[in-house]
């Protein structure tokens, strides 16, 4: 499915901004922020601001093409990646790391469904998705690692 396609699902407008901004975003694999995010479009779109970048990754979050990753330090990170999957987020930078799918899928489907039920009841709220994020601190540089 071409981005344009994926946005009219979503009730998006396919600008070049959005649409260069939602691409760029899909190939990070290290959720940028928004003035990371600003920094790599920017020489191929002229007239790009970051309000624009701003706007843009709101408005993707709403229609659930992308999500936003709080860090410690008060900044966010963002995600074009919208399944359910775990985040390492390093204590001593605002780095974000997906962990890798078989480790994340298995720690998933090892989650108790009925907890999840039973904070529904207790809470009066729908759970509509999970979104993990382990605390990590480096303890040694593994190969391939950022």
């Amino acid at each position: 499915m071409t981005t344009r396609d994926l946005f009219a699902r979503h009730n998006l407008r396919c600008t070049t901004q959005r649409r260069a901004l939602y691409e760029t975003l899909c190939d990070q694999p290290d959720h940028p922020t928004a003035e990371e995010l600003f920094r790599l479009v920017r020489p191929h779109i002229a007239r790009l601001s970051l309000a624009t970048v701003y706007n843009t990754l709101e408005a993707l979050c709403r229609a659930g093409l992308a999500r936003r990753l709080p860090t410690g330090n008060g900044c966010c990170r963002y995600d074009a990646d919208t399944t359910e999957h775990l985040h390492l987020c390093f204590r001593e930078s605002d780095e974000i790391q997906d962990v890798p799918g078989e480790l994340s899928d298995r720690m998933m489907t090892h989650l108790r469904r009925s907890v999840i039920g039973e904070i529904e009841r207790e809470l009066g709220v729908r759970i509509e998705g999970l979104s993990i994020q382990l605390l990590a601190s480096r303890t040694r540089q593994r190969a391939g690692a950022f």
